[in-house]
């Protein structure tokens, strides 16, 4: 077992049987949903990584040219400077100044609002995570019900393949009575419809069988799949308990993802609120001016330069924006009360799903109870017919009416099974423990 889940993911065609647990194993490694979901997950860790390091800043090599009409310094001199007629005759001038450095500027204060995008990332990365578990819960259900499909429709077809057989058996006798004079015509052409009929439905379901398996194949992610190991289906009376089962609710993932959801949008409201604090930055810059000397300097054509360096603290506080910064947090209030109703309702949907998905259980055994006494009785009403018929007390009609309500009996049971079955899976999808 351990071999084939290893040598499994990097296969892209499952040419042997293959067991339910090992072709969830497969999906949750290659299947295009899981992957997508894991991105999200790894793009929301980047996102929370970007937010982090803006609050460090940035440091910049900067470059510039302009070019004058009148000469330039290419520093700021003091009046000091310009007393010494011979100091000043030696201050470099151009209309051609060429800067380059380095600058690093970092905010120093935002009124809060980089924490609270710090804040708000990390939810986001919570979020990202229940995301891709649901994904994954939902992927396993998936898996598991077209399992099962393809399970209960390879029965059927089994069972409409021997109904065939017996209605082959069936033409072969009315021929030879027919040729000796017992019975009709008509009951030999009547039975050759009906074999042809459902010699065609076996086609249709092997048919059925293939776009299954290629939906299948597709969801796990792999080009094929060729055979499915069986599974054994116990069908028990669901003793399940609504109150029980909400119960282990809590710490789900769907409810997780409602609860970030509603912290996220505090958040929100905090960070429109920091647009009425003072917001203060440093910023410094480190470089040297460059430029040729000028017509009118007395070393005109030479290149110089200058090395020039500066640091400061810069402050804003906003006094009226008219109304904009009102404007916004009144919006993220509105998502706020959008995420608490949103959450109320997760919590009454989950309810509602588990409440279906219990009575439906309960269906579905009562369901496949009632057919196994159809089909005991369906067989039993067969035999009698084909007594009848075989004394000439019944018509043709009456038999292969009793012949198709035992092969449909047989199909229902079979559904009614798997249906059952589906039903569990459908519960650990609900209580997200498929992956588990």
């Amino acid at each position: 077992m351990i071999k084939k889940l290893i040598i499994i993911p990097i296969m892209s065609s499952l040419v042997w049987s293959v067991s339910l647990p090992e072709l969830v194993h497969v999906g949750l490694q290659k299947s295009s949903v899981v992957q997508k979901s894991q991105l999200d997950v790894k793009y929301a860790q980047q996102k929370s990584s970007e937010v982090e390091a803006g609050r460090l800043g940035s440091i910049d090599i900067v470059a510039s040219y302009t070019r004058f009409n009148l000469p330039r310094t290419l520093a700021p001199l003091t009046p000091s400077t310009m007393k010494d007629p011979l100091a000043a005759a030696n201050v470099a001038t151009t209309k051609d100044l060429f800067g380059t450095g380095i600058s690093y500027s970092v905010p120093l204060f935002t009124g809060f609002a980089q924490t609270r995008d710090i804040e708000m990332t990390a939810l986001s990365q919570q979020i990202a995570q229940s995301k891709s578990a649901l994904s994954q819960e939902q992927l396993v259900y998936n898996i598991r019900s077209l399992y099962l499909t393809i399970l209960a429709t390879q029965e059927m077809h089994q069972a409409q393949k021997s109904y065939v057989k017996r209605l082959k058996i069936l033409n072969d006798l009315i021929k030879i009575e027919v040729k000796l004079g017992k019975k009709a015509e008509i009951d030999l052409i009547k039975a050759q419809s009906d074999y042809q009929a459902n010699l065609s439905y076996l086609e249709i379901i092997q048919s059925n069988i293939v776009i299954t398996k290629a939906s299948l194949a597709t969801l796990v992610g792999v080009k094929e799949i060729k055979n499915l190991k069986s599974i054994k289906v116990k069908v028990k009376n669901p003793q399940q308990s609504i109150k029980r089962l909400l119960g282990y609710t809590t710490g789900l993932a769907k409810i997780e993802i409602s609860q970030l959801n509603l912290q996220k949008a505090d958040k929100v409201i905090q960070k429109s609120e920091s647009s009425s604090l003072p917001q203060v930055s440093l910023s410094s810059y480190y470089g040297h001016n460059y430029g040729p000397n000028d017509s009118t300097n007395t070393n005109s054509g030479e290149w110089e330069d200058e090395r020039n360096w500066q640091i400061g603290l810069n402050a804003k506080w906003k006094l009226f924006d008219f109304g904009k910064s009102d404007a916004v947090t009144q919006q993220a209030k509105i998502m706020q009360m959008k995420s608490k109703i949103d959450h109320g309702q997760t919590i009454l949907e989950l309810r509602r799903s588990l409440i279906e998905g219990s009575e439906k259980l309960k269906q579905s055994y009562a369901t496949y109870q009632s057919n196994i006494q159809q089909l005991d009785l369906a067989k039993k009403s067969e035999k009698i017919e084909s007594v009848r018929y075989q004394n000439n007390v019944s018509t043709l009609n009456d038999l292969l009416y009793a012949k198709s309500k035992t092969n449909l009996a047989t199909a229902k049971l079979i559904e009614s099974k798997y249906n059952y079955q589906k039903g569990n899976y459908y519960m650990d999808y609900l209580l997200e423990r498929g992956v588990k």
